[in-house]
Order: C-alpha cells, then structure tokens, then sequence
C-alpha cells in the first residue's frame, strides 16, 4: 500500500506537468531582446591616447585661431618650457587617472586623480605668483588691483573653450564606468580640461602680472573643476525623477 504523502506528491508533480507553458513574452520584449547585441569592451590605453592626441590637436587649432601672444619669442626660454611642461603633464597625468583604472580594476582612480589635480593646481597657481617673467616692451604688465585683475581677466573665456572638448572626450570615455554624479571623477575630469586650457593660455595671452598668471590662468584648474562639478551634479539631478518615475 503506497504512502499517502507519496501519493499526494505524485499528484502534485503530475498537477505541475500539466499545467500550461508560462505565457510568451509581449512583443515589446521580445523587440528589445532581439535588438540586443555584443558590447564592446572598454580599451582604456587606446581611449586614452585618442582623448590626448584629439585634444592636443584642438588645442593647437584654438591658439591658432585666437593668436599667438606677441610677446612668446622674447619671453625667457626656460620659463616658457618649464610652464608648457607643467600644464602639459598635469593635463596627460590627471587624464590617465581618470580614463585607465589600476590593473584589474574597473572604476577610474577618480580620489587619486583629483588629489593629483590639486596639487597639480598649487604648483601652477604658486609658480604664477612667484615666478613672472615678463619681456619689455612687449609684454602686458599693470598695476595688479582687484578691478584691474578682474578687467583684464577676460582671457579666461579662451582658457575655458580650450578645456570643454578634453572634459567632453574624456567623460565619454569613461561613461559607464562612473558612477552618475560621482563629484571627485567630475572634479578630476574638469581639473585636467583645465590644464590643457592653460596650456592654450600660455601660448595665447601676453600678460605677465604675477595675479593675473597665478589667479587666472592657474586658477582656471579649478574653475573648470567647478564647472565640471556642477555641470555632473546636473545631470544627476535630471537623471532622478526619471528613474523614480519608472519606479512603482
């Protein structure tokens, strides 16, 4: 005589192989799952050379358009390469913490790469107040007030331009890889951007007054840091109401 649990057992395992196959998927899904294809994987070296050399190559076009400063053949050769050097290896150093994580690692080295930024920022905002160099006659030097400072500060529009496309490339690079809104990966990203347009500054503006080479043209690494900040922050906070939304 079988055992009544067995039996009902049976019955229920029957019952189940019984039953109706679960309903087939809407054709929504079923459009989107078809759609789906092979993701490319990322190729941080390779992203990194193509944000340095496309942004080297607008920086280049932009000082062309704008004008070289006047003063750039008489200015004192050291000085002229040791600056270029900074801003230039600032711009490639923060570039490559943000775009290559560490070795096995996915998320970019966004505290790291914004500690570099900082110091990278000090060095050329205390190397512009401490070591101007000027050449007679054709430099632009003035008596350095606070209205005279903010007057002659409008350079930094150009500074700014040359640090949009370098912030552009190298968020694109790492989308995905970044948390949204993630404030150290966008000040990072903003820091370096502002290193290249510095770097544009020092090719294209002629005044030498140590304020103006320290606050302005240094300090424009940390107002594209800021700009970056803010411009995550926004996007962040467009991104919300959508996924709340969605929710239910």
């Amino acid at each position: 005589m079988s055992d009544p649990l067995d039996r009902k057992l049976e019955e229920s395992l029957g019952a189940l192989g019984a039953a109706e196959s679960a309903s087939a998927i809407g054709p929504e899904l079923e459009r989107e799952l078809s759609a789906l294809g092979p993701v490319k994987t990322r190729v941080p070296g390779r992203q990194l050379a193509g944000v340095l050399a496309l942004s080297l190559l607008y920086a280049s076009g932009l000082v062309a358009l704008v004008g070289i400063r006047r003063d750039l053949g008489a200015m004192p050769r050291w000085h002229l390469v040791s600056f270029a050097a900074l801003w230039l290896v600032s711009f490639a150093a923060v570039s490559w913490l943000v775009v290559v994580p560490a070795r096995g690692q996915i998320m970019p080295r966004a505290r790291l790469a914004a500690v570099v930024a900082g110091c990278a920022a000090l060095l050329l905002i205390g190397g512009g107040l401490l070591l101007p160099r000027s050449a007679p006659g054709l430099s632009t030097v003035y008596r350095p007030t606070v209205s005279a400072v903010v007057d002659h500060a409008g350079c930094i529009r150009w500074g700014l331009l040359g640090a949009a496309l370098p912030i552009l490339l190298a968020a694109m690079a790492v989308r995905g890889s970044v948390p949204v809104g993630s404030r150290l990966a966008a000040a990072a990203l903003g820091a370096s951007g502002g290193a290249l347009g510095g770097l544009v500054l020092q090719f294209h503006c002629p005044i030498t007054e140590r304020f103006h080479v320290g606050l302005v043209h240094g300090g424009l690494v940390i107002l594209s840091a800021l700009v970056a900040v803010l411009a995550a922050q926004a996007r962040a906070g467009t991104r919300a109401p959508r996924t709340g939304a969605g929710q239910g």
